[in-house]
């Protein structure tokens, strides 16, 4: 995989560009996505964002959203949009298997490919070009720094810096992660100063929601969390028929996971979701526990030191007896 700086000629002349990111798209996937679509639309390009599902509906607000594709949903156009794109730019996943159903079309295809993540462990042989670095707060971030290495400056509008601050803001928990470096800071006073009204964005990721999601969260925090101060850690674990009784959709449970986080001496927080093809695990931690590894080793997952994913083929039940196990294996990190 060469230098992500090295595709900049390759976007000095106009051509078909498609940007795609994982399936269920968050804040900074969408985000970074959309901030990269407006950015190369100034450069004259033809360009496509393809989402390999539907996303969540509190992100219908970002400038340019109704022009993504949702591959399970519009296959067609999605698929004519990739075979004709001389650039793919794959964005906040680093292996295609996060792309659910669209993972064999792009690993067949031929065009020039080039990731932008910052998730540990990418699959480097299935890009030609890229970056991939932990230490940056947000794929959101990356896109910043590589508008800004274009020398193209100029080009952050509006719409660029409400998709970047949105995708930052979402990803470093509003500035309060351990990730957050000064550059950080810098972007958003870059931002501002080019006019970026913050309030409108905050409001838009966490004043949006309906009624039923509330009641849902209050529900489940109630109901669903439980605590094993001998482990320091919280397990929130939601059977599918609380989603259909609460008419829960997709993204309506984004952020759940942090909750159990605000309670002295917690270390490891769990949320585990009844999906019908599999059960979806959502890992937070604090201080030296690693997320990553965790994930990895227990639930085919991965992600980042405080903050990974996983999913398991087992029962809901079975799925949880397995976390007590590990936890229990892993006493003394927790400690």
């Amino acid at each position: 995989m060469k230098p992500i700086n090295d595709i900049l000629p390759l976007l000095d002349k106009p051509g078909n560009i498609a940007i795609v990111t994982h399936q269920k798209p968050d804040a900074d996937a969408m985000g970074s996505s959309l901030g990269l679509y407006h950015f190369l639309k100034q450069l004259d390009h033809d360009v496509t964002v393809i989402s390999p599902t539907n996303w969540a509906r509190w992100l219908n607000w970002m400038p340019g959203i109704k022009a993504v594709l949702d591959y399970e949903m519009q296959r067609e156009r999605a698929e004519g949009a990739l075979d004709k794109a001389d650039l793919l730019f794959c964005l906040d996943f680093n292996t295609f298997i996060r792309t659910k159903n669209m993972a064999p079309k792009l690993a067949a295809l031929t065009c020039t490919k080039i990731l932008i993540d910052h998730h540990r462990e990418p699959d480097e042989k299935s890009f030609d070009y890229g970056i991939s670095d932990t230490s940056r707060s947000s794929t959101c971030e990356m896109v910043y720094d590589l508008i800004l290495v274009s020398g193209s400056k100029d080009k952050i509008t509006t719409e660029v810096a409400e998709c970047i601050y949105a995708g930052v803001v979402a990803d470093t928990g509003s500035f309060r992660f351990p990730i957050v470096s000064a550059n950080v800071h810098r972007l958003v006073a870059d931002l501002k100063d080019k006019g970026l009204l913050h309030t409108p964005v905050h409001e838009a990721l966490y004043d949006n929601f309906l009624e039923n999601r509330l009641r849902f969260v209050g529900h489940v925090l109630l109901n669903r969390m439980e605590i094993f101060y001998e482990y320091n850690t919280a397990l929130i674990a939601i059977p599918k028929a609380d989603l259909i009784k609460y008419d829960i959709k997709t993204g309506d449970t984004e952020g759940l996971v942090n909750y159990p986080m605000s309670i002295q001496g917690i270390k490891l927080a769990a949320l585990v979701i009844d999906r019908d093809e599999e059960r979806k695990w959502s890992f937070r931690s604090k201080d030296d526990f690693d997320c990553n590894t965790f994930a990895r080793k227990y639930f085919e997952g991965g992600g980042h030191f405080n903050a990974s994913g996983g999913r398991s083929s087992d029962s809901l039940q079975e799925t949880i007896k397995k976390f007590m196990r590990a936890i229990k294996e892993n006493e003394s990190q927790l400690q």
